[in-house]
């Protein structure tokens, strides 16, 4: 089964974006959007930027558990991964995002 992007409209009238594994799992969330239109360029950003490994940041929580965000070219913040109780999981996860970059659309608003 194949990835893809959710795109929604949020509680606040926003929207955002959840990139899921074939498994159904999330794997990336993105920030929130003021349009359908921004967030739809943020899933753009997330094709050309998952593919280059120097765009995921590793993190750690405060509790030590593990996360990673992906930046795109400008530095900015373009998405947040889960929490992973171990680096190999969120390595997993990291391998996950590049591996469903190229994911399809699907619109839940």
């Amino acid at each position: 089964m194949a990835g893809k992007y959710e795109i929604k409209k949020t509680a606040d009238g926003k929207f955002a974006f959840n990139l899921k594994a074939g498994n159904g799992e999330i794997i990336l969330s993105s920030q929130r959007y003021g349009s359908k239109e921004a967030a739809l360029n943020g899933i753009e950003s997330c094709r050309k930027n998952l593919a280059v490994e120097e765009r995921f940041e590793r993190r750690e929580a405060k509790d030590g558990q593990h996360y990673f965000v992906v930046k795109a070219g400008n530095h900015e913040v373009i998405g947040r991964s889960e929490l992973y109780r171990s680096k190999s999981g969120m390595e997993n996860g990291i391998g996950s995002c590049m591996r469903n970059a190229d994911s399809p659309v699907v619109d839940l608003t």
